[in-house]
């Protein structure tokens, strides 16, 4: 069984700290950014960060529906980790400073693949899908935290 990884990374205009608590903020925030791949969005426990247990299911594929119920840490500023209790995805949200006013916004998931034909398969093509989605969450990530850090109104 292989190790299977997928990172992507976006440079937002906000400032790192809005971004991160935007990412954070899984009561409010965190199921607007999430893409029509995700569905039955639940925070169960917490709802800001370190502590936090969300619940949802992520449909990769036509065929590949995970449910996911994460648990969520903090272990370094600028850092979430969620960690997926119903499989081996560890997924890795990291914001920092990227100079006046800007951010970059990474995030890697990581998780044990298939073994045999159906692995290789899975670590040639899932990282790209996985990738794709996250793109899209970085995205409204941005249009999310940008105009907020240059004084615009925030919710």
């Amino acid at each position: 069984m292989a190790q299977v990884e997928a990172t992507t990374e976006r440079v937002i205009a906000a400032k790192a700290e809005d971004v991160f608590d935007a990412l954070a903020d899984y009561r409010d925030t965190r199921h607007k950014l999430l893409p029509g791949n995700f569905s039955e969005y639940e925070v169960r426990e917490g709802g800001d960060g370190e502590g936090t247990v969300v619940h949802w299911r992520l449909q990769a594929t036509e065929k590949r529906v995970r449910d996911c119920l994460l648990d969520v840490t903090e272990p370094v500023d600028g850092q979430l980790v969620e960690k997926d209790r119903n499989s081996s995805m560890v997924t890795t949200w990291v914001v920092t400073p990227a100079g006046e006013g800007r951010s970059k916004a990474s995030v890697t998931s990581v998780w044990n693949g298939a073994g045999g034909i159906g692995g290789f398969f899975e670590r040639r093509f899932a990282p790209k899908g996985l990738v794709a989605i996250y793109d899209q969450i970085l995205a409204k990530l941005a249009e999310a935290t940008e105009g907020e850090s240059s004084g615009g109104a925030s919710a």
